[in-house]
């Protein structure tokens, strides 16, 4: 036999025990263990016999015609229809299970991309800082050739940035848990779609809890990011000049997305008159705006807008009264017991300041004062439906000594004046129910603050300064470790 007729025995014979293998071991690669195949039913033609099988919906049919052009086997799979594997409650179960996960997995790449953005510029400022680093130490070496004045200024910016290389280590941690996190969602994922096809193969109840359990630790996690303890504040940036010397401005941070509305509100009693433009760029760029009248007139600048309703205290009343913009109508409206009002416990600043409503991370808060705290602060986490307290915790820190306050992440910071020279310098945690004296710089641009709070969506303070509306930038730090988790 020549060499060549030897190659196509060969080729000839691989291709019969490739598909004598694959009619006999794909079955079973594919969870069927206990379905029989056969290329006798009617439905189909059998292209090795020509006999067409009896029932195409109720097995797989594997069959195979002879070879390609280029001599290699050429093997059809016929499989069941889809509606055989969900056919019980069980799998319904199962299929409610995956679509969960898969949302949860959706939640991870949510979770990914702002770890990563977040990684980006700490990487960034790490090579700024290590330029510096560098820059200083040739300052170092030439000394003689520089003026005290430029040493000095560089090696106080070289001091400020050290503190973020610690920062950059703590963020790739973080990085790496949400890597962890994504794999162990895909493999759950795979397990649920291999139970949908052997059914069975696992126990329905260990899944479930897994997938719990794994719920509840994605959900403190993005909790985690999401949240941390304020550790600057950046210069601030002028949107506008406009209004009295006392007012309110903001937007909606449970807005849907797009929704980008302003809200705002001149003076800080005896007036009900609220202003809403379209958008940011409307804001600052026109004065077109469309105009609501509520009710009441409020009382002091603690107003906030949360989800569609603007919630503000009743001029001399410690009423507090939910508002739907989208019907004009009063939804909720509840006293806050022994909450003092009308100039009783105000910020340092008075203009009927008692009761400061706020929205952070967490939701909807109340910082008032009372006889029953001797004038100290009172922190009050309200149900935004029906505006009853959830829980409160009370300070030792005097309301009238306040300059303003905001809320981040359940922490209530306290700044020390409204005028001249300010800075953040009381916080109380209620997530640990203690405090503790800081001191984080505040550019006070225009020498009195009237309003100060924060938005969780935007991560920025809205402040209206002496008739100016301003925006600052927070940063937050955040410390994940799996023990935690």
């Amino acid at each position: 036999m020549s060499v060549p007729l030897l190659k196509i025995g060969v080729v000839l014979s691989t291709m019969a025990m490739i598909t004598n293998w694959m009619s006999q071991t794909l079955p079973s690669l594919v969870g069927l263990n206990t379905t029989k195949i056969t290329a006798e039913r009617a439905g189909y033609p059998d292209r090795s016999t020509g006999v067409l099988p009896a029932n195409p919906e109720e097995s797989w049919q594997v069959y195979s015609s002879a070879q390609d052009s280029e001599g290699r086997c050429v093997c059809t799979v016929v499989a069941p229809q889809q509606s055989m594997c969900s056919r019980d409650a069980r799998t319904k179960q199962l299929r409610q299970l995956l679509e969960k996960v898969q949302n949860m997995t959706q939640s991870i790449q949510v979770l990914d991309q702002r770890t990563q953005r977040d990684l980006q510029y700490v990487e960034k400022m790490e090579v700024q800082l290590r330029g510096l680093e560098t820059k200083f130490r040739q300052v170092e070496e030439n000394h003689k050739q520089n003026t005290a004045k430029q040493y000095k200024a560089i090696k106080a910016k070289m001091e400020e940035l050290r503190p973020l290389i610690p920062v950059l280590e703590e963020y790739k941690a973080d990085a790496k848990l949400v890597l962890q996190f994504k794999e162990e969602v895909q493999n759950l994922t795979s397990v649920l779609s291999e139970l949908q096809e052997e059914m069975g193969a696992y126990d329905y109840e260990e899944l479930h809890t897994r997938v719990s359990n794994l719920e509840e630790r994605l959900r403190a996690c993005m909790q985690k990011l999401a949240c941390g303890k304020l550790t600057g504040i950046s210069d601030p940036v002028t949107i506008k000049t406009s209004g009295s010397r006392f007012g309110s401005w903001m937007t909606d941070p449970a807005a849907p997305e797009g929704d980008t509305r302003v809200w705002y509100m001149d003076g800080y009693h005896n007036n009900r008159f609220v202003r809403e433009y379209k958008s940011m760029a409307d804001f600052m760029m026109t004065d077109n705006f469309t105009s609501h009248r509520l009710p009441h007139p409020w009382s002091g600048t603690g107003q906030v807008v949360y989800n569609g309703s603007i919630y503000f205290n009743k001029f001399q009343s410690h009423v507090i009264i939910k508002f739907d913009f989208k019907t004009s109508t009063i939804s909720k409206s509840r006293q806050l017991d022994n909450a003092g009002y009308n100039n009783m416990y105000h910020y340092a600043w008075g203009g009927h300041s008692d009761i400061d409503l706020m929205v952070d991370e967490g939701g909807l808060w109340a910082v008032y004062a009372t006889n029953q705290n001797a004038g100290n602060i009172v922190i009050s986490k309200l149900n935004p439906s029906t505006l009853q307290i959830i829980k409160s915790w009370t300070t030792n820190h005097p309301k009238r000594s306040a300059g303003e306050a905001f809320m981040i992440c359940g922490t209530l910071y306290v700044t020390n004046g409204y005028s001249g020279g300010t800075k953040v310098y009381y916080a109380y945690s209620t997530n640990s129910s203690t405090y503790e004296y800081i001191d984080i710089a505040f550019q006070n641009k225009y020498s009195h603050i009237s309003m100060l709070d924060y938005n969780p969506r935007d991560r920025a303070l809205y402040a209206w300064n002496n008739g100016h509306q301003v925006l600052y930038n927070v940063t937050l730090f955040h410390v994940i470790s799996s023990q935690e988790l």
